[in-house]
């Protein structure tokens, strides 16, 4: 699935955040939205995922032939994690992991058990996901975007309370299993974003 924005521009009350952003995300590269905090790089992130409307401008979604995807299937194809994102803590790892993946397919290939191996936390997969401490956390969030079968993946901050051993399992995951794929990253910490080759300033669209 390719990303196109056209002329893409969002405020709140009379503050624009950004102005006619214009750029073509493809499929098989990888963008880092770049800059300090407040700048506006993760609701640029949201805007393109879908999850808020822009103010002005169009977020076009088209697949391979170029024909094009409605908002409500283009999120079908779109994985996303970011730290303010709400898990279920009621549930265990187990539980949220298999309610996740109810709605998006695994990758080939890997089944729940694997995923929580992948994750480190095996000993915890069976107690509630309130119980974890917030890396923890982070890791489930992580994991459910990133092992689900979708052509984009998008992840704003990714190694937000992760330890060191966490953002180098984030380092091995995303050159691992995020190839070939169109991924975003809204991002300030090279580490969490060292892979893209294509670089945003969302500054500059202001």
């Amino acid at each position: 699935m390719n990303i196109s924005l056209q002329q893409v521009s969002k405020r709140f009350q009379q503050h624009w955040i950004f102005k006619q952003v214009t750029y073509d995300f493809s499929t098989g590269n990888a963008y880092a939205l770049l800059g300090a905090n407040g700048s506006g790089k993760s609701t640029l992130l949201r805007v393109i995922a879908g999850m808020q409307a822009a103010s002005k401008g169009q977020v076009i979604y088209t697949d391979a032939t170029g024909a094009a995807i409605n908002t409500q299937q283009a999120f079908r194809n779109i994985s996303f994690t970011a730290p303010g994102q709400e898990i279920i803590e009621e549930l265990t790892m187990r539980e949220f992991l298999d309610f996740h993946f109810s709605f998006k397919k695994p990758l080939q290939g890997l089944r729940i058990d694997d995923i929580i191996a992948l994750t480190g936390l095996q000993a915890a997969a069976d107690k509630p996901l309130g119980d974890y401490s917030s890396g923890m956390k982070q890791r489930v969030k992580l994991a459910q975007a990133i092992f689900s079968d979708t052509p984009v993946l998008m992840v704003d901050e990714p190694c937000t309370n992760l330890d060191e051993a966490g953002t180098e399992q984030y380092r091995t995951w995303m050159e691992t299993y995020a190839k070939h794929r169109l991924v975003l990253v809204a991002s300030n910490d090279v580490r969490e974003y060292f892979f893209c080759r294509e670089k945003i300033m969302v500054e500059s669209y202001k």
